[in-house]
């Protein structure tokens, strides 16, 4: 069966604590729930903001180098997802119209090879 990636995107300069309230976390679990039942979801987590990423380049000449904060700069990020093993992609965008529902966020959905 086909798996898909569902990912979370906030706006750079998210506060969860001003932002998810109780209602919200418990439409969360309860999604969470229902995807366990189901038996689509196979992993699921939250990230740390992008300020607190490393990234990890190589350089011309084969240098590995580390640099604290995100790999690219941009005014989202991705701030958790769902590995979701579905029969179509139809099913695994029912699932992300719950999500960004949820998760009051946008959404992407994206297959693996």
């Amino acid at each position: 069966m086909p798996q898909y990636l569902v990912a979370i995107h906030h706006p750079d300069g998210y506060d969860a604590a001003s932002v998810e309230d109780e209602a919200m976390r418990r439409e969360i679990s309860a999604l969470n729930a229902e995807m366990q039942a189901a038996g689509v979801r196979r992993f699921a987590g939250g990230l740390q903001p992008p300020t607190l990423a490393v990234s990890v380049r190589v350089r011309p000449g084969g240098d590995v180098v580390t640099t604290d904060g995100p790999y690219l700069e941009t005014k989202e990020h991705v701030a958790g997802f769902w590995i979701l093993e579905t029969a179509d992609l139809e099913s695994a965008l029912g699932w992300a119209r719950k999500a960004t529902v949820a998760c009051r966020a946008p959404v992407e959905v994206r297959a693996f090879n």
